[in-house]
């Protein structure tokens, strides 16, 4: 049984639509999409988020050696659809041990990748693409700059715009954002929904990151 949907930025029970507004409503940071129950790493997972999403499914791809997907979080409703997705990945840390990341396609204003990268949020924040862009990422022919964002905790974070909706990519720990020279390229996997060639996508045990950062919170934190 999946938990109720939570506020995407803070993790707080929200509440439901009513007579007055046709929106979810989070007690701190007012009319939400509601973050929905983590979804198990699986092609199951999988085939019911493609039709709802209403941003790209990324995946960079190849995937880094070893690596696989270890869940996936959306935010929205049947109303609206999903207006924020994240894919977690997990693999082998270039420094030994076992590396985390999260990968977020999001609207503006939702908060969900801003939550993982352990920022206030909902955005990465003014001027964050102020110099040249730290890394690049290709995806059907064209290249997405992405800046890495200074968030002093134990991750690595990467921002930029790619077709109009937030890019995040949220390393954990922090020495596993290493692997961003190895990550050229994207796919959206929105595609194989629409008859595009398949991936066979390897999947693993559940993200500890990504449950332990998206578990809901009833009070602030």
């Amino acid at each position: 049984m999946r938990p109720e949907p939570s506020c995407p930025r803070c993790g707080r029970t929200v509440q439901p639509p009513g007579l007055w507004t046709s929106a979810w409503q989070c007690d701190a940071h007012g009319p939400v999409a509601p973050l929905q129950g983590i979804r198990a790493p699986g092609t199951a997972a999988l085939e019911t988020l493609l039709p709802q999403a209403r941003v790209p499914v990324w995946i960079p791809w190849p995937l880094p050696a070893g690596w696989v997907v270890t869940g996936f979080a959306e935010a929205g409703d049947e109303r609206s659809g999903s207006l924020a997705v994240a894919v977690a990945l997990s693999g082998p840390n270039p420094l030994g041990g076992v590396g985390e990341a999260v990968i977020v396609a999001e609207d503006p204003g939702i908060g969900l990748g801003a939550r993982l990268a352990g920022l206030e949020g909902p955005d990465p924040g003014n001027g964050f693409d102020s110099g040249p862009p730290d890394a690049k990422v290709r995806f059907d022919g064209h290249e997405m700059a992405l800046w890495n964002l200074d968030v002093g905790r134990d991750r690595a974070v990467y921002a930029g715009e790619a077709l109009a909706d937030w890019l995040w990519l949220v390393f954990a720990s922090a020495d596993t954002g290493m692997l961003m020279c190895e990550v050229k390229s994207l796919r959206d996997l929105r595609d194989m929904r629409d008859g595009g060639v398949a991936l066979e996508l390897p999947y693993g045990a559940p993200s500890p990151f990504l449950g332990r950062v998206l578990a809901p919170r009833e009070e602030p934190e």
